[in-house]
Order: structure tokens, then C-alpha cells, then sequence
């Protein structure tokens, strides 16, 4: 069968690409071997949210009381809780299926291989497409840790498939990853220790976000091991080393979230000449080609952004550019969330990075707590608002805030980086009273 695009991986890159370059009246067909939604609407993204929202909603009916709210009796239903996460991820694959079917998107179920000159090959049958694009997504990173094979040792796709609350919880690795289940977890009132390597968690955010966000965590109950390599995993224990001397963590669960890889295996790209490697994912340029013609990336393959919505507008990159439209990516205006509580969305520079480019900076800060729609909802939350701008033109160039609502309104200050604003300019935007996203014009107060 000829096509003119065919999509290897159905996840956030490649529905999004397949519906798009269909709606764009090219013949489309979409490979999966697994699941409609990836690892995003599958092992990630849609049920972590779920799961953390459940949690979220039980820890604050329980803390309830400052707002006059007393719950007798109050108890949480894991079961019920993952119960509701599947019923949304299988309505979000339905609707992804009926997006497919209206653009009529050909659907394969299989696992693809590609071949010289254009062709790939699944389940035994041979495909020709002008064009490919492969959104094969990443997995979990294994570490080398003694007792890792261990049946209570978990990655992020395994914890969520257990419907049972643990009695203590390691969980090796305080990157994003790692905080969001620590967060869960200790919500609901189970013991989470988290073992991070280096000196302070998340190490992509700014410091100082970073170290007011696990300040947080430790308040619901996460204790921290910073500076800690793990050495052995135990039936009922993690050990690890830190410069003060050896150590012992209880868990019944040791979850590892130490990072992800990209997908490459399998896929005969050694074969067809295809520039990659085993870590760092299939080299593109910034419109998404690879080194063969004909031949494209989006997504955690590429090891350029691990985020779902980076994803997407890789994908959105690449059809715009078959299709006539000149585009190419622009990672600087990429906003990242981590759904903690309190959450944590950032987007462009840090001071540290702007300077690293050689740009005098000025930036401020002001805690959230000033902002009274922030107040009144998060009463007992600490939290705060960033800013970091070109010296010379004022020009914004990044957002850097902790606290409730932050994963919504960070697609505000994306739009502002986007476009370009200046100081004088965001100062001349509206924003409704009383809401928290004032805070992203009431920090300009504090730049210096």
C-alpha cells in the first residue's frame, strides 16, 4: 500500500501529526503497537494527573477546617480512585480513535521496521510512504542498582497499575518524575522517602523554585536524602551512601524514577543509515528531519524535549512543513509543569541560563501569598513568581512560578516569551480581579 505520510507511534506526536496531515488532504497511516495515546494517555501524563488530583482532593477535605469544612469519617478509596483513571483514559482513547475515523486516518495495530527507500514493514506487510515520521516515544531508565529485579520494585508505568497503598515508599530519583508520585503518596498519608543524587530535586528548574517546592513537600510528609547514591535494593529496605555516611530507607515499595530513554530498538535504523543514538535518540534539526530525506522525528525519540506537548508541536512542525507552511521549533518558549502540590510551571530562561548566552539580566520575585485570590485558596501554601528580563530592551525572557493554578496560567507568560513582550508592554495587559494569574503582572513591581 502507498501513502503519502505514515506515522510510527501513536502517541501525543504522532495522533496529532496523523490528524493533521490527513485534515491537510494527504493519505495517512497510523502505527501503534500498543495502545491509541502512547505512554502519555497510557503510563503517564493522563493517569498520574488522575491519580494526583484523587489525592489532592482528599488532602485538602482533610485540612479543610480553616475553611470551615469538618469531614467526619473521611477515608480515601484507592480502588475508586483508579477506577475513575481508567474510565478517563478510556474515554480520551475513544476520542482519539473518532478523531482518526473523521479524517480518515488508516489505523494499524503492529510493530513497524523500516526498510531502504521509503518502506517499512508491519505485521509481515510491506508500506511505501513519500514521507515517515517515527514517535516512538521513550520508557523508563533501568540504573545498574543490586536488587532492582526485585518483585516491589517498580517504575512509573508499574505503580500505576497497583491499586493498593504501600506502608512506606522509596522513590529513587527527586526528579519531576519522582516529586509528582512523593507528592501523591504522602497526600494520602503513606511515608515517602525520596533519594536524590544530587544536592537539590528537580536540578532543570531554578534553585530557588526548586528548594521552595521540596520545603512544601517535606510540610505533607516527604523526607528528603539529598546528595544520596543508592547502592542496594533490600527486601524491606533501600541503602544508600550521602557524605555524612551510610544509610537505611524502610519501604514494602521502592518506585525508580530515574529517568527515561528514547525508543530506537527495533526499528532497523541502523539499517537504513538513520543518524541516532541509544541516549540521546534520533538526531533532527529544529523542522524535525532526520539525515535521510523523507525520513522524520518527534517526540521523547528525539531526546529533545521529554514533555507531551513538546511533542505535539514537534509533530505540528513537521506536517506544517510538508504541507507548505515554514515552520521550526522554538524551545526557549516551552512551558514545563510539575503537577505537585503545589505545582510548579516554569517557562524560558533562568538567570543562570540567560547569562550563560552572554545577556545582562534584571530580574524579580515576589512571594504568591501577596496575591489575594492566592491567599484565600492557599492558605497554608508557600509559593512565589519569578521574572527574568533582557536588561537593555526589558524584553521578557522567562517565568519561573510555584504555587497553585501555576499549570494554568502558564501558557500566558509562554504567549508572552512567544510574541516578545517587554516589560512596558505585559504592564499595559489586563488582567481580571480577583485572580492569581495577577501575580505575573504585579511581579514587575519587584524587578531590579
Amino acid at each position: 500500500m502507498k501513502y503519502d505520510f505514515a506515522v510510527i507511534g501513536a502517541g501525543p506526536a504522532g495522533y496529532v501529526a496523523a490528524k493533521k496531515a490527513a485534515a491537510a488532504g494527504l493519505k495517512t497511516l497510523l502505527v501503534e503497537k500498543k495502545k491509541l495515546g502512547g505512554v502519555c494517555l497510557n503510563e503517564g501524563c493522563v493517569p498520574s494527573k488522575t491519580l494526583l488530583q484523587a489525592a489532592k482532593t482528599y488532602h485538602h477535605a482533610k485540612h479543610g477546617s480553616v475553611f470551615g469544612v469538618e469531614v467526619e469519617g473521611l477515608s480515601f478509596d484507592f480502588t475508586q480512585a483508579h477506577a475513575h483513571k481508567n474510565q478517563v483514559m478510556d474515554k480520551m482513547r475513544d476520542g482519539i480513535a473518532g478523531l482518526m475515523k473523521k479524517h480518515k486516518v488508516e489505523l494499524v495495530q503492529g510493530e513497524a521496521s523500516l526498510l531502504i527507500g521509503g518502506m517499512m514493514e508491519v505485521n509481515g506487510e510491506t508500506h511505501e510512504a513519500a514521507n515517515i515520521l517515527l514517535c516512538t516515544g521513550s520508557s523508563p531508565a533501568v540504573p545498574p542498582i543490586p536488587g532492582i529485579d526485585a518483585d516491589h520494585v517498580v517504575d512509573s508505568t508499574g505503580i500505576l497499575e497497583r491499586e493498593t497503598l504501600p506502608e512506606r515508599l522509596v522513590v529513587v530519583g527527586g526528579g519531576v518524575i519522582g516529586c509528582e508520585f512523593a507528592c501523591m503518596f504522602a497526600s494520602v498519608g503513606v511515608p515517602v522517602t525520596v533519594l536524590e543524587t544530587l544536592p537539590e530535586i528537580c536540578p532543570n528548574l531554578d534553585s530557588e523554585i526548586a528548594a521552595c517546592l521540596r520545603k512544601e513537600l517535606e510540610k505533607k510528609g516527604v523526607t528528603f536524602k539529598l546528595g544520596a547514591t543508592v547502592e542496594s535494593i533490600e527486601e524491606k529496605s533501600v541503602r544508600y551512601a550521602t557524605d555524612e555516611g551510610a544509610g537505611e530507607a524502610s519501604a514494602d515499595l521502592v518506585l525508580v524514577a530515574t529517568g527515561r530513554k528514547p525508543n530506537v530498538t527495533g526499528l532497523g535504523l541502523e539499517e537504513i543509515g538513520l543518524d541516532f543514538d541509544q541516549r540521546g535518540g534520533i538526531k533532527v534539526d529544529d523542522k524535525g528531519a532526520t539525515n535521510l530525506p523523507g525520513v522524520w522525528a518527534a517526540g521523547d525519540v528525539t531526546g529533545r524535549a521529554w514533555l507531551a506537548h513538546a511533542a505535539s508541536r514537534m509533530a505540528e512542525v513537521v506536517v506544517h512543513n510538508l504541507t507548505g507552511r515554514p515552520d521550526a521549533m522554538r524551545y526557549d518558549a516551552m512551558p514545563a509543569v510539575v503537577y505537585t502540590s503545589p505545582e510548579v510551571a516554569v517557562v524560558g530562561l533562568t538567570k543562570e541560563e540567560a547569562e550563560s548566552r552572554g545577556l545582562k539580566v534584571r530580574t524579580g520575585r515576589i512571594p504568591m501569598a501577596i496575591n489575594a485570590r492566592y491567599l484565600a485558596e492557599n492558605p497554608d501554601e508557600s509559593g512565589m513568581c519569578k521574572v527574568v528580563l533582557e536588561a537593555r530592551s526589558n524584553r521578557l525572557l522567562g517565568v519561573h512560578m510555584v504555587g497553585g493554578a501555576s499549570s494554568e496560567m502558564i501558557f500566558g507568560a509562554t504567549a508572552m516569551i512567544e510574541t516578545e513582550l517587554r516589560e512596558e508592554e505585559i504592564d499595559e495587559i489586563v488582567f481580571p480581579h480577583p485572580t492569581t494569574s495577577e501575580i505575573m503582572k504585579d511581579v514587575f513591581m519587584a524587578v531590579r
